[in-house]
């Protein structure tokens, strides 16, 4: 498995495990901390994976000297 794939799967279980703890908090509804436990990391998760693969492109654009593209 690559180390992005590895690394956005244990972001996403911290994730996961820290939403539902506040969410409950905030809430005191397992159903409503379930919901904002799934929804929310999971698209962090997938902002991330694409957040690391923009560095990567980054920064051997910036060893190889060239123009870094959007």
């Amino acid at each position: 498995m690559p180390t992005d794939m590895l690394k956005t799967l244990t972001y996403l279980s911290l994730h996961l495990t820290i939403g539902f703890g506040v969410a409950y908090a905030l809430t005191g509804s397992v159903q409503i901390a379930g919901g904002i436990a799934l929804i929310e990391p999971c698209v962090n998760a997938v902002a991330f994976f694409f957040h690391e693969r923009a560095w990567k492109r980054h920064e051997i654009a910036r060893r190889v000297g060239a123009p870094i593209a959007a």
